[in-house]
């Protein structure tokens, strides 16, 4: 290494780690509070249209109502519309990724869960009328048909939301969907959710969304078990590489963050690696300036989500700056980001108030200094 490319890299690394977040406000945006609602997506349009994917209609963290819903803003985040729902199968829908495609389609990411079912197993102590509308869910389909609605699903529009095709199985999912990177493509990082050998890897679209094909497998860290590694996310970094986020669950070091990167456009990945990050699961940006942005949540005290800046590319990460810190519990998280004209940043999570069964949508306007 030149002394010159030593020196702006010492110089990158300090501009990083002195990020800080000046939090300008922070509101619950969500309508409904008779649901709780979870796992938010947020994408900007280049009209300028803000959009969140989210799982609505719920009862609980886990149980048989959720659908996928979608908030729109077109005043930069300061008012919201009433959630328009997207899909509502039979069975559970959760976590809802949004992307704006070059051409201008949306594309929204689901997976659906019968975890309820061990849930309704289990029941004691419900009143009668929760015991009955959870088993009238079950009424609608058949075991069989049940298992047949499992799968990782996107749905697809070209007419900016007004009307969805149906809903189309994907190789794979995470909650914030896939991203787009140079060439025209769309890379989708992810697991086989229901797949037998839960693979964890890079699907891609070359074709708007329409059609997604499995491209590579991303390995385990030895001594992992791939099927620990959960709810990727992506980005392509001004330099070309492509960098996956990875939340990992083996026994050693749960909850921390792993990153893997590809120098081929996501075709190879080197071995996940720690980045010296508690925290779960990221959101990937490439800011305007070229430096990567990642959220995520923090579900230790004090509860709430944070920030780190890359001005290398993913090779460092910066301390971390808060978002957020007043949560009650455990039961929030997966912030996702987007930069406004001028700089500005808009960040919208799910959280669980105290002293309320449902969880709320909320937002931060904020900027790094």
């Amino acid at each position: 290494m030149t002394r010159r490319w030593f020196s702006l890299g010492v110089l990158a690394a300090t501009a990083a780690a002195r990020a800080r977040a000046e939090v300008e406000s922070i509101a619950t945006i969500s309508r409904q509070a008779e649901f709780y609602h979870g796992w938010p997506t947020l994408a900007l349009r280049r009209d300028g249209e803000l959009l969140i994917a989210y799982s609505g209609g719920r009862e609980s963290h886990v149980c048989p109502f959720g659908r996928v819903e979608v908030i729109r803003s077109r005043d930069g985040g300061r008012t919201w519309s009433w959630p328009e729902v997207v899909l509502d199968t039979p069975i559970d829908d959760r976590d809802a990724g949004v992307i704006e495609t070059a051409a201008g389609s949306l594309l929204v990411t689901t997976f659906t869960s019968l975890a309820y079912e061990a849930v309704l197993a289990k029941a004691g102590g419900w009143s009668a009328e929760k015991m009955e509308r959870w088993q009238a869910v079950e009424r609608r389909t058949t075991p069989q048909q049940r298992r047949e609605l499992l799968g990782t699903w996107m749905l697809r529009s070209t007419d900016g939301g007004l009307t969805w095709g149906g809903p189309m199985r994907v190789p794979l999912n995470s909650p914030h969907g896939p991203v787009a990177v140079s060439g025209g493509r769309l890379l989708y990082a992810g697991k086989q959710l229901w797949d037998p050998g839960t693979k964890v890897g890079m699907a891609e679209s070359t074709d708007d969304g329409r059609t997604w094909r499995w491209l590579s497998d991303i390995p385990a860290r030895p001594g992992d078990r791939v099927a620990e590694y959960h709810e990727l996310h992506a980005v392509e970094a001004a330099d070309g590489r492509v960098i996956v986020h990875i939340r990992n669950h083996n026994r050693a070091n749960a909850g921390e963050t792993l990153q893997t990167e590809s120098r081929d456009g996501g075709r190879t990945w080197s071995t996940p690696h720690a980045i010296g990050v508690w925290g779960l699961p990221s959101h990937l940006l490439r800011l305007g300036d070229g430096r990567l942005l990642m959220t995520y949540g923090y579900r230790r005290a004090p509860f709430g989500n944070q920030a780190r800046v890359s001005a290398d590319h993913g090779a460092t990460w910066s301390e971390p700056v808060t978002i957020s810190a007043d949560g009650a519990s455990g039961d929030l998280g997966y912030p996702s980001t987007v930069e406004l004209p001028g700089g500005g940043l808009l960040t919208a999570w799910y959280e669980l108030p105290g002293g309320s069964a449902h969880a709320v949508l909320r937002l931060a306007r904020w900027r790094l200094k």
